[in-house]
């Protein structure tokens, strides 16, 4: 494995304003070069490092060190925090995807502005995913990258179980909501969702 070649890909991540994928970066690269491999090697050279190399969904970035993180906090400075209906909203998206707004509404059991999804778009965490072949052909919703990356998961087989989120107290006030939206859930907190009748986002 040719140090020169880390080096480039190294480079490359580091420069980049967002995640990357395999692909992207084997694009500036010469051809045939095991990708895959040196960054598995990057991963682990980093891994006790102040950065670390992480993958988001299918793409990769460097980002602080979890254990550091303090050190990037602005102290007078709070972040915005989401509403209490935002948050379910994001929390039965994560669970449930591909999911219709109506859909949303049915387990939270109140209606949804249309600003609590506009609030989650724009902070880049759910997309849209396409529209279901019911009446009406509804739009479905789903999380992205940016979500995955936030929340430090490299996938979505990475969300923690209901258990897990109550004992963290992230579903403080809210898990009553899982616990009527537990018929497509398991003890894990995985959702079984059918994707049959879903167009995608591209589809007329």
């Amino acid at each position: 494995m040719a140090d020169e070649h880390l080096r480039m890909i190294e480079a490359l991540l580091f420069a980049a304003s967002e995640p990357l994928a395999v692909e992207e970066i084997a694009a500036r690269l010469p051809a045939g070069l095991p990708v895959d491999a040196y960054l598995a090697r990057l991963e682990e050279d980093y891994r006790s490092r102040g950065v670390n190399l992480v993958r988001t969904g299918e793409r990769y970035m460097f980002r602080t060190a979890p254990d550091l993180a303090f050190l990037l906090r602005r102290e007078v400075e709070e972040p915005r925090k989401l509403s209490r209906a935002a948050v379910e909203t994001l929390a039965i998206i994560a669970y449930h995807q591909p999911v219709t707004r109506a859909e949303i509404e049915e387990i939270r059991g109140v209606g949804l502005s249309k600003g609590t999804l506009d609030v989650l778009m724009a902070a880049g965490w759910v997309r849209i995913c396409g529209r279901k072949r019911t009446p009406g052909r509804p739009l479905t919703y789903g999380t992205t990258d940016d979500f995955l990356a936030h929340f430090g998961l490299p996938s979505l087989d990475d969300l923690p179980g209901i258990d897990e989120l109550k004992a963290t107290g992230m579903l403080d006030g809210i898990d009553d909501l899982f616990a009527e939206a537990g018929a497509g859930m398991n003890a894990d907190g995985e959702t079984s969702v059918s994707t049959e009748d879903e167009d995608d986002a591209t589809g007329s």
